[in-house]
């Protein structure tokens, strides 16, 4: 009997560090998640646009990357190239062709580890119709409570190029350049965590 005594508080003192290593799920933070690419134009410049998530969920163990894995469905239609005729034109049925599919998306098959902080995602990406591997290498830049507590967070950060031409759009090879490269950076707050009604941070900015 003084066995249990001692070895039941023992047991639940080690619960939350076993809850703590299993894979943990994470919805995609539209707001603090950023996709952001580039591409030539003319070879004068780069010209910058933005796209957003429609939704994204993530499950990932900090422990065994292995059992991690991501999904993510990007809004085409929120193009934002900072100009609207241009916007209208990268839309168009000879670029990203909004009106036949407003969506990408990316599902990863298996997570890679490459070092404390970074790895790759081996998956398929679906553009245009058109189904392709895609590796994205990642940094882990810090998994935990925010600031004031208000969710756990885990924060992501990647860059990788694409070959538009692979997707179908090929046109407009004398003025737009064909390797678009592509920055990404995320933020997941874990298992739909919102913040407490009764938390709130000291700032007139908005509660992050």
């Amino acid at each position: 009997m003084s066995h249990a005594r001692f070895f039941l508080p023992a047991l639940l003192a080690l619960a939350p560090l076993a809850a703590m290593a299993e894979p943990a799920d994470y919805r995609l933070d539209p707001v603090h998640t950023q996709i952001v690419f580039n591409v030539e134009h003319n070879g004068f410049s780069r010209s910058f646009g933005r796209l957003k998530i429609s939704e994204g969920s993530l499950r990932f163990d900090p422990d065994d990357w292995s059992k991690s894995s991501l999904q993510v469905t990007v809004n085409l239609d929120s193009l934002d190239m900072g100009d609207a005729d241009w916007n209208k034109a990268v839309k168009g049925a000879s670029l990203l062709d909004t009106a036949r599919a407003a969506t990408a998306r990316y599902v990863s098959e298996s997570v890679e580890k490459r070092s404390d902080t970074e790895g790759t995602v081996h998956g398929k990406f679906t553009l245009r119709g058109v189904t392709v591997p895609l590796d994205i290498p990642f940094r882990v830049n810090r998994v935990g409570r925010t600031i004031y507590g208000l969710h756990t967070v885990a924060g992501f950060s990647s860059s990788f190029t694409l070959d538009r031409t692979v997707f179908g759009m090929t046109s407009n090879r004398n003025s737009i350049g064909t390797e678009v490269t592509v920055w990404l950076e995320a933020e997941a707050i874990r298992g739909g965590e919102k913040p407490s009604p009764t938390t709130k941070e000291p700032t007139d900015a908005p509660t992050q």
